[in-house]
């Protein structure tokens, strides 16, 4: 088992910046990638942004070169740095890590980017 927990979220003006954590506990070394996802209203979930265990990251087109995701060394803790914050961005992020056979989720944070 894993548990996620996020944490940062808060309301911010467009052009702004934001840092997301995650807290990661349980059985961190049974994990094979970490992301963040997030869903705005009436939106389907939406993949942001991953990386693997061997720093390989990927972002969705919507956020490259504005957003970085990183880990620690220990992976205990994932962020998700945002920097150049649209209206378009705001949602409810969530943390994801997955496994060989299952996929655990956070409960979310709340982003609102206001224009």
């Amino acid at each position: 088992q894993v548990q996620l927990v996020e944490s940062g979220g808060v309301s911010v003006q467009a052009g702004g910046s934001l840092r997301l954590s995650c807290a990661a506990s349980g059985i961190i070394s049974a994990v094979n990638s970490m992301a963040w996802y997030r869903q705005a209203p009436g939106k389907q979930r939406e993949k942001v942004a991953t990386i693997t265990h061997r720093g390989t990251t990927n972002y969705t087109h919507s956020v490259k070169g504005r957003f970085t995701i990183s880990t620690d060394n220990a992976w205990n803790t994932m962020y998700l740095q945002m920097n150049s914050l649209k209206p378009e961005d705001s949602a409810i992020y969530y943390c994801n890590a997955e496994t060989y056979f299952s996929a655990f989720w956070g409960q979310g944070t709340q982003v609102t980017v206001s224009s």
